[in-house]
């Protein structure tokens, strides 16, 4: 009976990323015909504006411009088969930068691989740290998590999966440390953001309180939830080399295995070309830090000189570009495209003598990221959903109006609690807290609390779900990359997901109540 049992377990296979998403998809359509729809009016900015919820028909006239031209077309919330199917296709619409993004990092990384560069730079890092491979664990996880807590580094995380995956496993871990190493690092920083602008800063700012009366209860928040972090990763990275949970690893990564019996020998162009796969990355975090939320002009103050140059700076098409702190996903592309190009360049005489055609290993790269790339599509199909089924705004109707009935002490843990779910329902930080927070916020004063507790609630919800919700497209995403199942994401990382949650809701209430 007992081999019956372990038979029909490994026969059992867990759901892929692309299930468990069409099943949250149809779940969400199936609340658009039972949940009631309804609006926030909107100012200018397209922001929600507090105490303008209405309900809505969900069968109506509605007038809508095409063409220049207003017509009135009848507008139907009910989200059936067709939609469903269609929410995906919507969503690669939405999420078009992004994927073109990951698919263009995909041939980035694959020429990358094929120089060998990458192989032997890891090779003579980890040959130099032998016996202390695991402090890279929170020096990694560190770096993650200063970028989480100053930006909001979460999307771009994606780039780093190539890197630390192989690096893991090749120290001895597995595939499941170097994604606890990414989402963890960078998870803590956001759920913990002190000075993230799209997050603490566009919810300190519509609950009309200065950031950095912010900053305190969140460093304590980031610092706690940060050293459980790294604590929690390297616990487990131990019993992973000790030969432990070899169950985690179920799927091929979707990166290379570093072989450290076979490591490339470093050679000066290989040096070279991992100068310019290092310089990228560090243009691309600086290039997406909002510079000017902090007063700081330099990149601005350069980009402006050099726009300003006659003839040379239109022939460079600078002027048709934006400064660093600017950037987005198109800025970025590009960066990695010109990057692949000169990596291209670099060692263009050792491609030819090994008969390598530069362009075919491009798309070779980019065919091996593509399953990333749907991922994102099909994640991004669940806001579509919920969006033209109008059901996000009446949600968040019904949680404001539970709040308005607690207490002073007890406020800041409910608003954490109505953030969990709102947070998977509106994955977008910045959206959630326009949305929200001139709502929310007031409702601390009027129960003896604070608005700035009413801020850490809705960050650490928010980065919480971050980590655990199907419809963050970069988990899912980086899931994908590390082979590593999502039901097995939540199996290992809920108990510390638990020890974030209490952790925050414990400083939250001491805030709360002081």
């Amino acid at each position: 009976m007992v081999e019956k049992i372990k038979k029909a377990k490994q026969k059992l296979r867990s759901p892929s990323a692309f299930t468990i998403l069409f099943v949250v998809i149809i779940v969400m359509a199936a609340l658009t015909w039972v949940v009631p729809s309804g609006l926030y009016k909107t100012n200018e900015d397209g922001d929600r504006i507090a105490n303008s919820y209405y309900v809505v028909d969900k069968e109506r006239t509605v007038t809508e411009e095409k063409d220049g031209k207003k017509e009135e077309v009848k507008k139907h919330d009910q989200q059936g088969l067709w939609d469903v199917f269609t929410a995906p296709i919507k969503g690669m619409s939405d999420k078009l930068d992004v994927i073109v993004f990951v698919m263009v990092l995909g041939g980035f990384l694959g020429v990358t691989m094929k120089t060998g560069a990458l192989d032997a730079s890891l090779g003579a890092l980890l040959r130099k740290m032998k016996g202390k491979e695991k402090w890279l664990i929170p020096i990694l996880m560190i770096l993650f998590a200063i970028g989480g807590t100053t930006y909001g580094m979460q999307e771009e995380t994606v780039a780093f999966y190539a890197l630390v995956i192989p690096m893991m496993i090749a120290a001895g871990y597995n595939a499941m440390t170097g994604v606890m190493v990414i989402v963890l690092g960078a998870g803590t920083g956001v759920l913990g953001s002190t000075i993230n602008p799209f997050s603490t800063g566009v919810a300190a700012k519509t609950a009309d309180v200065k950031l950095g009366s912010v900053i305190p209860i969140m460093s304590i928040i980031l610092v706690l939830c940060l050293i459980a972090a790294i604590i929690f990763t390297m616990r487990y990275a131990a019993k992973v080399k000790a030969g432990k949970y070899k169950e985690d690893v179920r799927y091929k990564p979707a990166t290379a295995a570093l072989d450290m019996t076979n490591v490339p020998k470093f050679t000066g162009p290989r040096k070279v070309v991992m100068s310019v796969f290092a310089i990228t990355f560090v243009l691309m975090i600086l290039s997406l830090i909002p510079w000017g939320s902090w007063n700081i002009t330099l990149f601005t103050d350069m980009f402006e000189w050099a726009a300003g140059l006659p003839v040379i700076g239109a022939v460079l098409g600078v002027v048709h570009s934006a400064a660093f702190g600017d950037w987005y996903f198109n800025e970025i592309t590009a960066l990695f495209l010109i990057s692949t190009i000169v990596i291209t360049a670099i060692y263009y005489k050792e491609f030819k003598k090994e008969g390598v055609f530069p362009v075919d290993t491009f798309i070779d790269g980019v065919k091996d990221i593509l399953p990333v790339a749907l991922i994102i599509a099909v994640a991004t199909g669940v806001s579509v959903v919920m969006t033209n089924g109008e059901i996000q705004d009446t949600i968040i109707s019904w949680g404001e109006s539970l709040l308005k009935d607690a207490g002073g002490g007890v406020v800041g843990v409910l608003a954490y609690l109505f953030y969990l779910p709102m947070s998977f329902i509106v994955p977008s930080s910045s959206g959630l807290a326009a949305a929200t927070m001139p709502v929310i916020a007031p409702i601390a004063d009027l129960v003896g609390s604070s608005k700035e507790v009413m801020v850490a609630a809705f960050a650490t919800a928010s980065g919480l779900i971050n980590m655990m919700a199907p419809t963050i497209a970069s988990l899912m995403g980086g899931l994908a990359l590390a082979g590593v199942s999502y039901r097995d994401w939540l199996k290992r990382s809920a108990p510390i997901m638990a020890v974030f949650a209490i952790i925050s809701i414990t400083v939250i209430a001491i805030f709360g109540a002081l």
